[in-house]
């Protein structure tokens, strides 16, 4: 199966975009009358028939379109301070994706080695996991944003934050529910500092344990993405 990635298609005629076209037409070497996928990242897909194998101008034709495509039955928003290593928050969001993640947000906390990235490499590497992983959805991406701004704007009771501190006794199990949104926060290599724990709760934000081991910050990450996912299907199957 053959994707593409199209989230500004509109109409039944579609023409792709010059590297996708030598994608199509030289590495994948298809053809006129050849199927291929396309999908807007927004629950759309298109199956799509090849008209014109023009190595720059590539022009499809939509015979079949799917709403709601691979549409999780759970929301899951993984909110991490990225690495001074960037290949591992990289690492991150390309298994997020693949898993099944519905939003990802880059905090910049009081310990962050690492101030700014570059959202167009994040997004990249998340549109092609998106296709690898045959998923319709593109989750929201969203660029380094302060701690305490970004906890003003959580509902609290969908909220929780990962940290070593002794008062983090109870894990995402204990809090499960398959109606809810749920919100991770997820700190930096040297944690959460204490002033930021508080300012958590101070919202009414409760703190998670993801397990004895002590977790590097991507892996923590991951580690929230999968045990949500692994709840729904075990407390709410489709």
């Amino acid at each position: 199966m053959h994707i593409f990635y199209t989230p500004d298609i509109t109409t039944d005629i579609y023409t792709l975009s010059e590297e996708e076209s030598k994608h199509c037409t030289r590495v994948l070497r298809l053809q006129q009358g050849d199927t291929v996928y396309l999908v807007d990242g927004n629950g759309g897909r298109y199956t799509s028939i090849i008209q014109d194998a023009n190595q720059k101008k590539c022009q499809l034709q939509v015979i079949e379109k799917q709403v709601e495509y691979g549409k999780l039955p759970y929301y899951v928003h993984i909110a991490v301070a990225p690495t001074k290593n960037i290949d591992r928050m990289e690492w991150f969001v390309e298994k997020a994706v693949e898993i099944g993640v519905s939003a990802i947000t880059f905090l910049e906390c009081d310990h962050s080695e690492r101030k700014q990235l570059r959202l167009d490499r994040i997004e990249k590497i998340a549109v092609s996991a998106m296709k690898q992983s045959q998923k319709g959805y593109m989750p929201l991406l969203r660029d380094m944003v302060p701690f305490r701004k970004f906890i003003q704007t959580c509902a609290p009771e969908d909220t929780f934050i990962a940290h070593l501190e002794d008062d983090a006794t109870k894990s995402l199990k204990d809090y499960f529910r398959s109606d809810r949104t749920h919100t991770i926060l997820i700190g930096p290599e040297g944690d959460f500092s204490p002033e930021e724990i508080a300012a958590a709760y101070d919202t009414g934000i409760r703190p998670i344990t993801l397990g004895d081991s002590r977790l590097r910050t991507e892996t923590a990450a991951l580690v929230a993405c999968h045990t949500l996912h692994v709840l729904h299907d075990i407390y709410a199957p489709l």
